[in-house]
């Protein structure tokens, strides 16, 4: 056998029907994993973060109004106070200095 030096070049890579059906089907499955991801992972960046609850211990001359202002300026005070009462188990709305009262989390 004689060789003249020149290699041969393989033929192009060509997909029957079939084939690419295949290959759109993986590509389509790979995309709709990902997005499933990115939206998983989006929906859970409204959850409020984890961990011990905020707390503030109270001044003197401290009312419950005056802390719901403070933890929760966007909100209704009167939604604050409640939720800081059944937080807290507080039956009235006195408190004293020197306290520590659970806040609610921002929403």
């Amino acid at each position: 056998m004689v060789t003249t030096g020149a290699r041969r070049q393989p033929a192009p890579l060509r997909l029957t029907r079939r084939g690419r059906v295949v290959v759109l089907t993986f590509f389509i499955l790979l995309a709709s994993l990902a997005s499933a991801v990115l939206w998983t992972t989006a929906s859970r960046a409204g959850d409020p973060a984890a961990g011990p609850a905020p707390t503030v211990v109270v001044q003197p001359h401290d009312t419950l109004w005056s802390i719901a202002g403070r933890a929760a300026p966007g909100r209704s005070p009167w939604e604050v106070v409640a939720e800081i009462r059944r937080l807290n188990g507080l039956d009235g709305y006195y408190i004293h200095a020197g306290e520590t009262l659970i806040l609610p989390r921002e929403r």
